[in-house]
């Protein structure tokens, strides 16, 4: 994964530039198709945004927040993004567990025309 980090009208410290990269590694383990991360920390007055985008395969996410301190705004940004990989996550896998649950419906018998499901044999009204 590429991590761009671009800072307008200020400067940001070494500890804050290694803070996002250190977050943005950390989610690749939610998607391994993350090829591309940037990161924009924009000054205006007495107040940091801070924007991420992340370029996944066929999908572009993006967010961004502002704080009075450049690092907050950071962390709350990451945070966001890392919900939205969260989900992302969570609905690629329910939707290889869906294609299972399917097949394995398949598998499964129909109850007989005869029987009623959950009811025995001879309260069916079956007596010989």
């Amino acid at each position: 994964m590429r991590i761009h980090l671009t800072v307008r009208h200020g400067e940001l410290d070494p500890e804050d530039r290694m803070l996002a990269e250190q977050r943005l590694e950390k989610m690749s383990r939610f998607a391994r198709d993350i090829q591309e991360a940037h990161v924009t920390v924009s000054q205006e007055k007495f107040r940091f945004v801070a924007e991420i985008a992340l370029r996944l395969r066929g999908r572009e996410l993006t967010s961004r927040e502002e704080a009075d301190v450049a690092r907050v705004a950071l962390e709350r940004a990451a945070d966001r993004v890392e919900q939205q990989l969260r989900r992302l996550k969570e609905r690629r896998l329910e939707r290889r567990r869906g294609d299972r649950a399917r097949t394995a419906d398949r598998f499964e018998s129909p109850p007989q025309a005869d029987e009623s499901p959950g009811m025995p044999r001879e309260a069916a009204g079956d007596e010989e």
